[in-house]
């Protein structure tokens, strides 16, 4: 793989509501700042071989792909893989609870630029990592804050 990035993120809330949320792909649109549309290609709710198509805006592009459920252990890791377009990605998510009870999540981005991506690859890799950061920014922002009422 040309291009793996790997951010994490410390989260002051149990991994078990820290992964739920998470791996809702209706709640992507939510935290994942580039994340613009979400839809089901198989029945809800996630599990190994759901498919589930994203359209997302990155570095002034619009992609649109299909995430496919390869792995997925409730309140440990899931990862996801995306065959078709330019850059086949894969994309997996890991928790952990610390000893304060927090959860330190681990976003990871892997992929191998295909073409024209090929050369762009260690720019890709600056860029995912910087996205990478806001996406968690926004996920512990909105884990921590006291629900609205």
């Amino acid at each position: 793989m040309d291009v793996d990035v790997s951010t994490s993120i410390l989260i002051h809330r149990p991994r078990e509501i820290v992964s739920a949320y998470a791996t809702d792909p209706e709640h992507a649109p939510e935290w994942y700042v580039n994340i613009k549309t979400v839809e089901w290609k198989s029945t809800p709710p996630v599990t190994i071989g759901s498919q589930v198509a994203f359209v997302a805006h990155f570095l002034g592009r619009r992609m649109a792909y299909t995430y496919e459920v390869i792995d997925l252990v409730h309140g440990e890791r899931l990862v996801m893989r995306t065959r078709q377009g330019p850059f086949p990605m894969e994309t997996s998510y890991t928790w952990e609870t610390t000893s304060d009870g927090a959860t330190r999540m681990t976003l990871r981005n892997r992929g191998t630029p295909a073409g024209f991506s090929k050369w762009l690859a260690p720019f890709l890799a600056g860029a995912m990592r910087r996205a990478n950061r806001k996406d968690l920014a926004a996920l512990k922002k909105r884990l921590e804050s006291p629900a609205p009422g």
